[in-house]
């Protein structure tokens, strides 16, 4: 996968690209870049913003700012290419699109900042609108970090062996439904024991108890429960 991330703060990605799954990701061919509006605004000064039409408080991205960045990186060949911007008011994030997206091979992920993008951004520059939650966050820089890296663990190679993310919470295995609890040493701990089925050593029955938790977390879920 090609995943860029277009941001106004590209330096606050070394953290994230330095984590082992984006690592992998990278060394099993994966390109990640993290693009900074401000090197391709065609505005002096690195402005990037301007105020709202109609009036109210905060600033606006630029459309022309956002489609000259775009234009850099990819000229007119943007056909096919997934571009996503984050936003609050976008398509909710979840695992399905998460698979979805990490079945691309081109992603970008587009960050707003201050009271958002123009919205010509989103009718003409985008394929997707995304949110990763019904609140609002300063920028979508931590937004964009959740969904690539829910997306890039998806890869092969991202968790070193293909069994990881097997048994995940919202896994086909678990049938949509959270991870079951987990335990480890040590099996007593002021007082509180580790349930005695994963201390038998009948596989099965482990099996069973981890499905039925995993299935008791889910219904906990559903909506009035």
């Amino acid at each position: 996968m090609q995943l860029d991330v277009f941001t106004l703060f590209p330096h606050w990605f070394e953290w994230f690209e330095s984590q082992r799954h984006v690592r992998n990701c990278i060394a099993a061919g994966s390109e990640l870049r993290f693009l900074d509006y401000r090197a391709t605004t065609p505005l002096s000064a690195g402005q990037v913003d301007d105020s709202p039409y109609g009036g109210g408080a905060g600033m606006v991205m630029r459309v022309d700012v956002v489609d000259a960045a775009l234009q850099a990186a990819y000229g007119d060949s943007r056909a096919g290419r997934r571009i996503v911007l984050m936003t609050p008011s976008g398509r909710m994030f979840d695992e399905d699109l998460a698979l979805e997206l990490a079945a691309e091979p081109e992603l970008t992920l587009l960050c707003g900042r201050y009271e958002g993008v123009d919205e010509r951004v989103r009718e003409h520059l985008c394929t997707d609108a995304i949110s990763i939650g019904r609140y609002v966050l300063a920028g979508g820089e931590l937004a964009a970090m959740v969904v690539a890296d829910a997306v890039l663990r998806k890869l092969p190679g991202a968790l070193g062996h293909a069994d990881s993310a097997r048994e995940e919470s919202f896994s086909a295995d678990l049938e949509g439904n959270p991870e079951y609890p987990h335990y480890t040493r040590p099996p007593v701990y002021r007082g509180w024991d580790v349930p005695d089925v994963l201390l038998s050593g009948d596989h099965e029955r482990v099996r069973e108890w981890r499905h039925e938790r995993s299935r008791e977390r889910g219904a906990q879920q559903e909506p009035g429960a």
